[in-house]
């Protein structure tokens, strides 16, 4: 746990110092490790926890904003939980989101175009019937695609703020431990990048962190996440481990810390991610932990080497005895990423697990699951 001092309302300035590309020439996406210095901050963190970063948004994205609102950025305007007065350009930098506008958005919009075209197209789509239409059309956009659809319009800097919500912070799951990093935090970023309404677009804090940074030089505020995540107390216990792509994070800080503590409890992997040779994170490390036998099993499956696509949930299904032995002898699950697919699949795989190897009924196996969560012994962090 984080001492009183710095907070999500009181973020400490951080810094960088270390940076490297984790994925290889060839995968699709851009992953990269971050060693971030509080060694001044009186800060400390446990494994499960996560680290907040306040972002500031590109700003190629608030000129081109300011350009649209035919503005120099050097107005004045007031938003909450400021102290007083900011600048236009600072407002839009470091205190508001610039994605997803609101129908309130879209009504202030249809009364300040000039031209009859714009008008009658946004009359149409904030009619009652089009209510689909234009949340279609809303989700695609950003304020400054509409800026930019609607160069007609004209709206004053205050009016445009106060439809605008407040930046938010990032919460990256640690991946480091604190008995061996105790001036230091580590983080696995994935550079997040998309296309939308024939636009590129870019996760605010990933590419804030991954590609905006100067290592050494930009401050990065910060602050520590407490998290309901946590090891076992009881250093003989089992655990197993699901963690795909960017979800390895915590688990990396969980190997370690027990390593660290000698905890004499077994450490079973599962990592998947899409090609084996560009995307395995942090290899060479599982690698050495397995040699040294920090990590009694590493099973991994990469979705894109062959034919037919395997996932983690895949591997848990084939080692369903091993798993099911291990739960028995009082292992504690983890699983740790994407909630909307790769979670869902796990848990049915575990469901499963627990029907064929305990001879259970589906509902039976389904509430023994829910116990182990009620126990602690069955923890997600998902998002």
């Amino acid at each position: 746990m984080s001492i009183p001092g710095y907070s999500k309302d009181y973020p400490y300035t951080a810094k960088v110092i270390e940076e490297r590309l984790l994925t290889g020439p060839g995968s699709d996406k851009e992953t990269k490790h971050l060693v971030i210095d509080i060694a001044d901050s009186g800060l400390h963190y446990t494994p499960g926890d996560s680290l907040g970063v306040w972002p500031s948004n590109r700003p190629i994205d608030v000129d081109e904003i300011l350009r649209g609102l035919k503005a120099s950025g050097d107005e004045v305007v007031a938003i909450p939980h400021a102290a007083g007065p900011i600048s236009l350009r600072s407002a839009l930098t470091n205190r508001l989101a610039l994605a997803e506008p609101t129908r309130k958005f879209a009504e202030t919009l249809a009364g300040a175009v000039s031209d009859p075209a714009s008008a009658s197209k946004l009359r149409e789509l904030l009619a009652p019937e089009a209510k689909e239409a234009l949340t279609q059309f809303l989700g695609q956009r950003e304020y400054v695609d509409l800026l930019a659809e609607f160069p007609s319009a004209t709206i004053e800097p205050q009016v445009f703020v106060d439809h605008l919500r407040r930046l938010q912070p990032r919460l990256y799951s640690i991946a480091s431990s604190s008995r061996l990093f105790p001036t230091k935090v580590h983080l696995t970023v994935a550079v997040v990048k998309y296309e939308t309404n024939n636009r590129e677009r870019f996760g605010v804090c990933s590419n804030f962190l991954g590609n905006r940074v100067e290592v050494g030089v930009t401050a990065v505020p910060v602050f520590v996440a407490d998290s309901h995540f946590r090891l076992p107390e009881a250093g003989d216990r089992d655990v197993i481990m699901v963690g795909p792509g960017t979800g390895i994070a915590p688990f990396r800080a969980f190997v370690q810390e027990r390593a660290a503590a000698g905890a004499k409890g077994r450490n079973w992997l599962f990592f998947g991610n899409r090609h084996s040779k560009t995307d395995f994170f942090y290899e060479e490390e599982w690698r050495e932990a397995l040699a040294q036998g920090r990590l009694t099993r590493l099973d991994t499956a990469f979705s894109r080497d062959q034919p037919t696509k395997v996932y983690v949930q895949d591997r848990i299904r084939e080692n369903a005895a091993e798993i099911w032995k291990w739960i028995g002898g009082g292992a504690h699950l983890y699983v740790c990423g994407d909630a909307r697919h790769m979670a869902k699949d796990v848990d049915a795989a575990l469901r499963d697990t627990a029907a064929k190897e305990g001879g259970m009924a589906p509902a039976e196996a389904a509430a023994y699951l829910t116990q182990m969560k009620k126990d602690r012994r069955y923890q997600r962090d998902v998002y």
